[in-house]
């Protein structure tokens, strides 16, 4: 995507900072001492986080207890590394000798939606309007990536939004153009005069964008649509006039009716 005109800003959507403290089992110490993987997790698990023993009843309600250590053996890397465990054989073993204890600064938050895991791509618009440039990285992204089973790619954020504008301005626009006609024809009782003085008034917005070259905001269109009523009702003096000149020719008054 970085080879696309326009784009700019890329990069993975990251929320770093949070502490984490990390135990990586030694496999080859636990086989030495004769102690399993599961056995060293388990372990950790009940001296961190706790494990749930029993279950308290009060009425119908059902509550965990949970058995932990004390904060102070518990609460540092150093006092993590000094929890010991029983071997088979006996011997007292401490977690230092048996994992590798490390703290590193990972992601604060995961990111879910639907009941699903994303990892977000962001990217800013300049120099070009948004819905080409997002469409064709759609397109070279389709194209060179091959996801696996489970996968799927979202395009989201402001190109999500325009999509739905448009859709939603693809209903009201028709409805909007048919108010103005009724209206010019209730104004003007011919047809052919209704919809040149339309015409006229379309030309506006989407002529001034096919000789621009630019295509038309959503704003634009739906300022353009509230507009256009205004615009119909100033045109109509003018169409009144050309009518009466075309009718009567160049000495008619403009009172008179069009036809």
């Amino acid at each position: 995507m970085h080879d696309i005109r326009g784009v700019e800003d890329l990069g993975l959507f990251r929320v770093l900072g949070q502490p984490n403290l990390n135990s990586e089992v030694d496999r080859d110490q636990a086989a030495r001492f004769g102690t399993g993987v599961s056995d060293v997790q388990d372990a950790i698990q009940t001296a961190v986080g706790g494990n749930a023993l029993n279950q308290v009843l009060i009425g119908e309600q059902r509550f965990d207890l949970v058995l932990r250590y004390l904060p102070e053996y518990r609460n540092t890397k150093e006092a993590i590394e000094k929890i010991r465990i029983l071997s088979p054989s006996g011997e007292g073993v401490s977690l230092a000798q048996l994992t590798k204890v490390s703290e590193t600064d990972s992601g604060s938050e995961i990111y879910r939606e639907a009941n699903s895991r994303y990892v977000a791509v962001k990217f800013s618009v300049r120099g070009r309007d948004l819905g080409s440039t997002v469409e064709e990285a759609i397109g070279k992204v389709n194209a060179a990536v091959k996801l696996p089973q489970g996968y799927t790619i979202d395009w989201a954020g402001e190109y999500e939004s325009q999509k739905r504008s448009q859709h939603r301005l693809l209903l009201v626009l028709p409805f909007t153009i048919a108010v103005i006609y009724v209206i010019l024809y209730t104004m003007f009782k011919s047809v052919k005069w209704s919809l040149l003085t339309l015409t006229n008034v379309s030309w506006h917005l989407w002529g001034a964008s096919w000789l621009c070259s630019s295509p038309i905001p959503i704003s634009v269109s739906l300022r353009a649509s509230a507009f256009s009523h205004c615009s119909a009702c100033r045109y109509r003096p003018a169409s009144s006039w050309w009518s009466t000149l075309t009718s009567f020719g160049p000495g008619a008054t403009r009172r008179s009716n069009l036809p």
